[in-house]
């Protein structure tokens, strides 16, 4: 089985060559996020012509996350449930059961700068999907949390830890809250097969930050220990992120035998 997860950054500005790529990849699950279309916008007739059906919480020109699945797709749960924070209300969360697989799709608030309300409402709404996760699965449960983190996890991840010193997406409050989501069971599927510095998923469109190679690692895969087991690969598929108007993301990919 092979699932995926891309922040696509406007489905409709990266429709040919999403449809392209899902030809050329043939991913089982598509995590998507920042989808950018309103609830009744998203392509479900294209996507059904390729052999996917899929499921969408959209928020018009913000936000958006969608699964599109072709093993089977049922059960969605819109948002992250339980929350009393009104701001978890945003399109930011998807869950959905996918053949064997639990699968939620995210796409975490950016947080903006460390001193900003933006910024907490960040910790507070990834301790909400803790909660989630809590609420509707188990550590033993065949379970993907897939999707755009907004959070480098390590220095490792990042291409100059002294450039975005003080910035967020580095600050050790949000790299404490992803580490307590992991340790409700789940694990890096990427750092499973690879240590190394200078793997990144997200490149700035300004200033060549791609051909540089100044990125950060902020997508992933995480599995829970079950799944672990059953991986086989794991890449950031960089070709996606060339060429003519691509988003400023690559996809994640990682393949297991279940």
């Amino acid at each position: 089985m092979r699932v995926a997860t891309w922040n696509v950054n406007s489905l409709n500005a990266r429709m040919p060559r999403f449809v392209a790529w899902l030809k050329e990849a043939e991913p089982d699950v598509v995590c998507i996020q920042e989808t950018k279309l309103k609830q009744d916008a998203f392509p479900h007739l294209e996507l059904e012509m390729l052999g996917y059906e899929a499921t969408h919480f959209g928020q018009g020109q913000w936000n958006g996350v969608a699964v599109i699945s072709r093993v089977g797709l049922k059960n969605p749960i819109f948002g992250v449930e339980g929350s009393d924070n009104p701001e978890s209300e945003e399109a930011r969360a998807i869950s959905v059961e996918c053949g064997a697989i639990e699968i939620v799709s995210v796409y975490v608030p950016n947080g903006r700068s460390v001193d900003s309300d933006h910024y907490r409402y960040k910790l507070r709404w990834l301790a909400d999907l803790k909660k989630h996760l809590e609420r509707h699965y188990k550590p033993t449960d065949n379970v993907i949390v897939a999707g755009d983190f907004n959070i480098a996890p390590t220095d490792k991840d990042v291409w100059s830890p002294q450039a975005l010193e003080g910035s967020t997406h580095v600050s050790r409050p949000e790299r404490q809250a992803l580490e307590d989501l992991m340790e409700w069971g789940l694990v890096d599927s990427l750092r499973h097969f690879y240590d190394q510095e200078g793997i990144f998923t997200w490149w700035d469109h300004r200033g060549g930050a791609f051909h540089k190679r100044q990125g950060l690692r902020i997508d992933y895969l995480l599995v829970s220990k079950p799944l672990e087991s059953c991986l086989n690969w794991a890449l950031v598929d960089r070709n996606a992120r060339k060429g003519t108007k691509p988003s400023d993301h690559a996809p994640v990919i990682i393949d297991f035998s279940i």
